[in-house]
Parts: C-alpha cells; sequence; structure tokens
C-alpha cells in the first residue's frame, strides 16, 4: 500500500492532488461529480476585500494547447465568504484554502485578517500577481522589494498556513521564491498564468476585451516546470507545482522536478473528475516504480 500523504510544513495533505483557484468554484460545484473529500486539498476561488465584478465580456479565449482568461477577479468579497459560501463548505474532509487578492497591501491585510478567524480554513494561497494600484499596477510579485512588503504584512495578522503564489511574468523566478521564503511564505505555489494575448484575424480585433489575459493549460507546462525546479534549487519551503497538469503523467513531472504538492486547472474544464483520477494514477505510478511514499518523489529527477 503506497503513503500518499504529505506534509506541506505542517499542512497536512492525504495526497499531492490540489485544485488551483479558480478552476473549481467553492468546491461545491463538483461533488456531483465525486466527492472532494478524496483530494489532498481544494483552493477556492480569488477572494478580495470588497465586491468586484470582473473585466467586462469577453473574458476567456481558447488558444492552441491552452486557454486565455481575464475573469477579473470576480467575486461577493470576503464578507459575503464568510456568511454564504464558508458555512456550506467548512465541512468537507479535505483542506479548504482561500485564494486572497487585493489591490493594496492594506486589502490584502484586512482580507487575511478575516479568513484567519475561520477555523475550518487551515490556510491561504496568497496571490501576490495582482496589480498594485498604489505603485502604477505593477503586479505586487514581479520585483523582490514588492513582493516582500505584502508577504511580510500578511505574515504578521496570519497565523496559519501561508502559501505564496508566484507570478511567472519575472525575469528571475528563484530570486523571488527565496524572497518571499525570507518574508515568511510557509510554502510557495507557482506558477500562475503567463500573460498572453490572441487576435481575430477576420475582425482584425482582440479576442479579450483586455486585451492581454492569463495563459494557462498545456502550452506553458514547460515553463512551469523549469520554473518550479529553479525555484525548488533555492528554498527549502515546500513547492506546490502548477501549469498545464492535465494527467497523472504531468504531475510524477512536477514532483521530480521537487513540487511537494501538484494544483490542476485548467484540466478540470475539460473533465471534471480529473483530479480524482490523478489521485489514483499517482498511487498506480508509485506501486508500478517501486516507491513505498509518494513523498519520495520529491525532487527525485536524475541528471
Amino acid at each position: 500500500m503506497v503513503d500518499l500523504k504529505i506534509d506541506l510544513n505542517g499542512l497536512e495533505l492525504k495526497n499531492p492532488v490540489m485544485t488551483a483557484s479558480g478552476t473549481f468554484g467553492y468546491g461545491e460545484e463538483f461533488m456531483d461529480f465525486f466527492d472532494i473529500s478524496c483530494l489532498g486539498g481544494v483552493l477556492v476561488k480569488g477572494t478580495t476585500l470588497e465586491h468586484r465584478e470582473g473585466n467586462a465580456y469577453p473574458r476567456m479565449a481558447e488558444t492552441p494547447q491552452g486557454m486565455l482568461n481575464a475573469v477579473g477577479l470576480q467575486n461577493k468579497g470576503v464578507h459575503y465568504f464568510v456568511e454564504h459560501i464558508y458555512p456550506r463548505i467548512k465541512d468537507y474532509q479535505t483542506n479548504m484554502l482561500v485564494n486572497v487578492s487585493g489591490s493594496t497591501i492594506e486589502d490584502y491585510i484586512a482580507t487575511a485578517e478575516v479568513v484567519n478567524e475561520l477555523d475550518n480554513i487551515p490556510g491561504i494561497e496568497l496571490n501576490i500577481s495582482c496589480p498594485n494600484v498604489k505603485e502604477g499596477g505593477m503586479a505586487f510579485g514581479t520585483s523582490c522589494p514588492s513582493a516582500v512588503s505584502v508577504v511580510e504584512a500578511v505574515r504578521k495578522v496570519y497565523k496559519k498556513h501561508l502559501m505564496v503564489k508566484l507570478s511567472p511574468n519575472v525575469t528571475n523566478i528563484a530570486e523571488i521564491g527565496a524572497a518571499v521564503e525570507g518574508a515568511g511564505a510557509d510554502s510557495i505555489s507557482l506558477i500562475n498564468t503567463l500573460l498572453g494575448m490572441a487576435i481575430d484575424a477576420k475582425t482584425r480585433k482582440p479576442l479579450l476585451s483586455t486585451i492581454t489575459g492569463g495563459l494557462s493549460g498545456p502550452a506553458v507546462k514547460p515553463v512551469a516546470l523549469r520554473m518550479v525546479w529553479q525555484v525548488a534549487q533555492a528554498v527549502k519551503v515546500p513547492i506546490v507545482g502548477m501549469g498545464g497538469i492535465m494527467n497523472t503523467t504531468d504531475a510524477v513531472e512536477f514532483m521530480l522536478a521537487g513540487a511537494s504538492a501538484v494544483q490542476v486547472g485548467t484540466a478540470n474544464f475539460i473533465d471534471p473528475c480529473v483530479t480524482a483520477k490523478i489521485v489514483k494514477g499517482l498511487e498506480q505510478y508509485c506501486s508500478e516504480n517501486g516507491f513505498d511514499k509518494v513523498s519520495d518523489l520529491v525532487g527525485a529527477m536524475e541528471i
């Protein structure tokens, strides 16, 4: 019997498979397809301090081997989450983590403080790919000083597991990873979407209302895999890898590159049961390849 448990720096996962924020709703939407308690964790959709309508339509577009999105963190705010959504999801037998986003450091702090009081939410994922409105719109996660400033501020008020999600739209991802580790991150997740765009040749107009958007899906996997490996060489905290994971083989590759756990995103839109299949697939892979514990896969790439 393969031991699938993962210790994510104090956050106990029954297996390494999690869902990526923004692709799995609040988890309850998938209960008609399978029991989500079989997963290591669920990252609920991005949550902000105040209600956000998101960007104008169209805000999603298919691309070869992937998709673009510019949803714009549409949600009803953290207080609505606490009053209406949390009571419905708090008893799921898996780790329910909240993805926290903001436009200012004060937004992040206030949202984290609210989530900190929820007994059945064992951690947050801090999305530092958001634009800092006080600094001209540059994303918090694109420079070490701004990344450190928001992580340190949230660390002071948030007492449970703090996972920090990195933007890939940087020149040195390992440097950013080391910086947020030093600022208090308990784990690091990567990558968020790559910046891309698409144009309709017939109308000669962009396919997204925002012109550019976030690229996800199989197309980004080689980049994501490289970045996970680079950050794994630079930090000691656990890494949660994501970016184009469509099946068990993809998940295994991320773990071999240094990820202790994985998040599955775009694949959920194609097959709502894909995460459950990957859990079973990891157990089979380990059994067939002589691994008694799935944790032994972490960083086991042979060079």
